[in-house]
C-alpha cells in the first residue's frame, strides 16, 4: 500500500528542493531579481508562473505514470536517446550538488559558528543518512517540519526590514550591475527557474505512486505560489537597501543584522537548515533513480553517495558553486524547454491523430 501524501507536504517537498543555501542566503534573489530594480517585480510574477506551471506538470506526469524516479517522465517527453543523455547529466548534477551542499554546511560551521568545517560536513552527512534510512516518509517529514520554519524566518526578517526602511531608499541611485548578471529580466527569470529544475524533477518524480491528480496539480500550484511569495518579499526587502547590499556575500545575514544580533544568529541557523533540506533532496533523487524507494538498496545507494561526496566537500564552497551551478543552469535550461513545450506538443499530436482518424473513417 502506498500512503497518500497531503497537498501541503507535496508543496513543502517542492519548496524544500529549491530553498537551499543560495535562496536562504538571499544571494540568488539579489543576483537574479533585485539587480533589475523595478523590473524585478515583473520577474517575480514570471518565476511564480513558471514555478506553478512546471511544478503542476511534473507532479501531474508523476501521478499519471505512477513514477518513483524521473526516467519515465523524460522518456515520455523526448524519447529514449535524449533521455539517456539527460539521465547521465542529472545523476552527475545530483551527486555534484550533494557535494556542494556538504561543503556549504561546513562553511556555515566555520564562518558563522567558528567551529571546524569538518563538524558541519559530518553532522550534515549523518542527518542526511538518517533521513534516507527512514525512506520516503523521512524525506517528506523533514521537509514538512523544516520548510515552514525556513519560510517563516525569511518572511519575518524581510518584513521587519521593510518596516524599518523607507521603501524608496536606493531606487533613485544609479548603479551598474556586475558584468556576470543578466541585464534582461526575462532571460534572468528563465535561467533562475531552469537551474533549479534538475533537483525538482528528481525529487517530485519520486512520489507519483503516493498522490492523486488533484493533489498533484494543487501541490504544484501551492508550492509555486509559496516560492513566488517568498522570493517577492525577499526582493522587496533587498530593494529597500539596494545597491549597498550588492557588496555582501550573504545578504540575508546583513539584513538580519540590521534588525538585531539575535536575528543574525537565527539567520545563520536558517541557512544551515536550508542546506540540510537541499542535501536530502539531492541524495534522495539520486538514490531513487538507481533503486526502488524505501528498499534496502535505496538506503545503501543514498548513504553510499553521501559518503562518497564527503571528500568533494573539502573543496572551498565558492569554488564548487562556481563549477557545479553553471552546469546546473545549462542542463536545467534544456529540461525547462522540454517541460514547457513537451506536454502541449504531446496533446496537440494526439488531437491531430484523432482528427485524421475521424476524417479517414469518413472516406
Amino acid at each position: 500500500m502506498n500512503k497518500q501524501i497531503s497537498t501541503m507536504k507535496i508543496a513543502a517537498m517542492y519548496m524544500g528542493s529549491i530553498i537551499g543555501a543560495g535562496f536562504a542566503s538571499g544571494q540568488e534573489i539579489m543576483q537574479f531579481i533585485t539587480v533589475h530594480e523595478r523590473d524585478g517585480i515583473k520577474e517575480v510574477f514570471l518565476i511564480t508562473f513558471l514555478f506553478c506551471y512546471l511544478g503542476a506538470v511534473i507532479l501531474y506526469l508523476s501521478n499519471k505514470f505512477k513514477t518513483d524516479n524521473y526516467l519515465v517522465i523524460i522518456n515520455y517527453l523526448v524519447g529514449k536517446k535524449t533521455t539517456i543523455l539527460l539521465d547521465i547529466i542529472s545523476l552527475l548534477m545530483l551527486a555534484g550538488g550533494l557535494g556542494v551542499m556538504l561543503s556549504g554546511g561546513g562553511a556555515v560551521f566555520n564562518e558563522y559558528l567558528n567551529m571546524p568545517a569538518w563538524y558541519g560536513i559530518l553532522i550534515l552527512a549523518l542527518i542526511n543518512c538518517l533521513v534516507l534510512f527512514c525512506g520516503l516518509q523521512g524525506v517528506v517529514w523533514v521537509n514538512a517540519i523544516l520548510v515552514p520554519l525556513k519560510i517563516t524566518a525569511i518572511l519575518l526578517i524581510s518584513l521587519l526590514l521593510i518596516k524599518m526602511q523607507n521603501s524608496s531608499t536606493g531606487l533613485n541611485i544609479a548603479i551598474e550591475p556586475p558584468e556576470n548578471i543578466y541585464r534582461n529580466w526575462v532571460i534572468s527569470g528563465f535561467l533562475y527557474v531552469s537551474y533549479n529544475m534538475i533537483v525538482v524533477v528528481a525529487v517530485l518524480s519520486t512520489i507519483g505512486k503516493n498522490i492523486n491528480t488533484k493533489k498533484a496539480i494543487s501541490g504544484g500550484l501551492l508550492g509555486g505560489i509559496g516560492l513566488g511569495i517568498t522570493a517577492g518579499v525577499m526582493y522587496w526587502a533587498e530593494l529597500t537597501i539596494y545597491p549597498e547590499i550588492i557588496n555582501f556575500k550573504v545578504p540575508m545575514l546583513y539584513m538580519a543584522g540590521l534588525i538585531s544580533d539575535g536575528m543574525k544568529s537565527i539567520m545563520g541557523i536558517l541557512i544551515w537548515v536550508a542546506i540540510l533540506t537541499t542535501t536530502v533532496a539531492n541524495a534522495h533523487g539520486f538514490a531513487a533513480r538507481l533503486s526502488e524507494v524505501n528498499s534496502n538498496m535505496y538506503k545503501l545507494v543514498g548513504i553510499g553517495v553521501t559518503m562518497l561526496s564527503i571528500p568533494i566537500a573539502r573543496f572551498d564552497f565558492d569554488q564548487l558553486v562556481g563549477i557545479i551551478y553553471p552546469l546546473f543552469g545549462y542542463a536545467g535550461l534544456l529540461l525547462i524547454i522540454i517541460l514547457i513545450f513537451g506536454p502541449p506538443l504531446k496533446y496537440l499530436r494526439l488531437i491531430i491523430i484523432r482528427v485524421k482518424n475521424v476524417w479517414g473513417g469518413k472516406y
